[in-house]
């Protein structure tokens, strides 16, 4: 027994001082001598506490030290106004908001007597088979809760104020709710993610869900979703192996009747230059779906080559057209105002017009961009939206072209306020990352991401249960759609889609309040 005694406290003092004492040694020894990094050379092993702070600051700083309002792109209030209408179908706050009321910002402006929930314009069939989830019991350690199936309505708009894109293609676009999924490629998201985004966004029914530049993939077909496939400037998915555009990949892609549309995409919010994907992201499937070589880091151009001006986008628009016989839409991040306005004038001019434009904001996301460019350029939605809107007004063209809007656009009211500046529609992107499991730590680009969701890696894609988050998708874009039905009752209207500029007020820091939003604009 003493021998056995003997060799146990052997072991725990290799165990807790000799070993350690001697990588100690060595770290010393090593960090002494290295040339990279001054703090190691000059404070050997202390210097080392610096960098693992370093490393897990921005953990520390989003759950301990950042304010509820104050984390970006999103703060934690943020995150929760997106999670609890997802896992628990609740928008509900207690005692009063939290918004700083003496900031800038948009309102909308009630009516004294407000549309009743009768009087509203609401399609509540079919009802839609989901789960949600209820809080049993709460400590500061543990939650007890429980999922149960529950019938809840759809929420979808009545017929007669429904959106049709496109009535003049031979397939138009019937739309029934205002909210869809902006582009997220899979590629950029594991099919984990796109599966459980379009089963969850096919069983709400009433919205779309955008392929992103990465093409169409099976995983975006599984929940029987209507689609709109976009294509950027490197033509994946309908693409020669040379790298042209095939017109015969792209007639084969319209004989699929989930896709009501196609979207060409000119630029996106967070990147006005091509999609970037890492090596280790491209897979054999992916680079199969996209036409590009496998395990090799990806860029597509910044434009189009097939064009380079407005009249050249809006042949190729026609031309896209033709073939498809299904509505065509590009994608654009408004800048130069000109632009616009010559784009607008072009369509008058030619007849020659898209069916919709997808207008993004420069506060919108990406998987991977420059910091100059997801900083700098490109205005926010909410500037974008009255130019892009008026250019198309003062032209002649408004009522034949659709706007959909996208730039954290991700609770009722920011969708009430695009609406009233003169969107359509409107599309979110992180939000329906977040319903689907994302905690926001931003390695998009690295194929690292902790939850599965912004990565191809399957022993990372395996955290991510596809029906559990589904649900969640559904529960998301339902409850959000409810919410516009509120603003839209307050402001006395029986429609999310009858609101308009005279419903909106800004606020400056000077406590003036303008009618009139153009006002700052002209």
């Amino acid at each position: 027994m003493a021998d056995i005694a003997s060799v146990i406290l052997l072991a725990i003092v290799l165990v807790i001082l000799i070993i350690p004492g001697a990588l100690m040694i060595l770290w010393f020894w090593k960090d002494r001598n290295q040339k990279r990094h001054a703090v190691l050379r000059n404070y050997p092993l202390i210097g080392r506490v610096r960098y693992f702070l370093e490393n897990i600051g921005p953990e520390l700083r989003q759950y301990l030290f950042t304010e509820d309002d104050t984390g970006k792109p999103f703060s934690r209030k943020d995150y929760l106004h997106i999670v609890m209408p997802a896992k628990y179908k609740k928008r509900l706050e207690g005692f009063g908001s939290k918004r700083d009321f003496d900031q800038p910002g948009y309102y909308i402006k009630n009516t004294m007597f407000p549309k009743l929930k009768e009087e509203l314009s609401i399609d509540h069939e079919p009802k839609v088979d989901t789960k949600i989830y209820h809080i049993d019991k709460e400590n500061l350690f543990a939650r007890k809760e429980h999922r149960q199936a529950q019938k809840v309505s759809p929420y979808l708009l009545g017929r007669e104020h429904e959106i049709v894109i496109g009535p003049e293609t031979a397939n138009p676009f019937h739309v029934r709710g205002l909210i869809g999924m902006a582009g997220m490629s899979y590629g950029a998201l594991g099919e984990r993610a796109i599966t459980a985004l379009s089963i969850g966004l096919g069983r709400a029914g009433g919205t779309w869900m955008n392929t992103g530049e990465g093409g169409l993939s099976s995983y975006h077909l599984k929940g029987n979703v209507d689609l709109v496939l976009q294509i950027g400037p490197g033509l994946y998915g309908v693409r020669t192996p040379d790298g042209e555009m095939s017109w015969e990949q792209l007639k084969k892609k319209s004989t699929i009747d989930q896709i009501k549309a196609f979207e060409l995409k000119l630029a996106q919010g967070a990147k006005t230059r091509g999609g970037h994907l890492e090596a280790e992201k491209v897979t054999e499937e992916i680079a199969r779906d996209r036409g590009i070589v496998p395990f090799q880091s990806n860029d597509s151009p910044n434009r189009f080559q097939q064009f380079s001006d407005v009249h050249g986008l809006l042949d190729f628009v026609e031309q896209i057209r033709e073939v498809t016989e299904k509505p065509v839409g590009i994608k654009i991040v408004v800048g130069q105002e000109k632009d616009v306005y010559q784009l607008a004038e072009a369509m008058k001019e030619t007849g020659k017009k898209p069916d919709f434009i997808s207008v993004d904001g420069g506060e919108g996301g990406t998987g991977a961009t420059f910091q100059e460019l997801t900083d700098s350029v490109g205005l926010p939605i909410k500037s974008a939206i009255p130019i892009l809107h008026n250019a198309l007004v003062q032209a002649g063209v408004r009522d034949r072209v659709k706007i959909i809007a996208s730039g954290k656009l991700f609770t009722p009211d920011r969708i009430a306020f695009a609406l009233a500046l003169g969107a359509d529609l409107v599309q979110v992107a992180r939000a329906f990352m977040i319903t689907a499991g994302c905690i926001m730590a931003q390695v998009c680009h690295t194929n690292h991401c902790p939850v599965g969701v912004a990565t191809t890696d399957p022993k990372l894609q395996r955290g991510l249960d596809i029906e559990e988050k589904s649900y969640r998708v559904t529960n998301y874009v339902i409850s959000i759609r409810e919410g516009l039905y509120n603003i839209a009752a307050a402001a006395g209207l029986e429609s999310p889609t009858q609101l308009r500029e005279k419903h909106v007020a800004y606020k400056d820091l000077y406590d003036v309040v303008y009618e009139n939003h153009l006002m700052t604009n002209k």
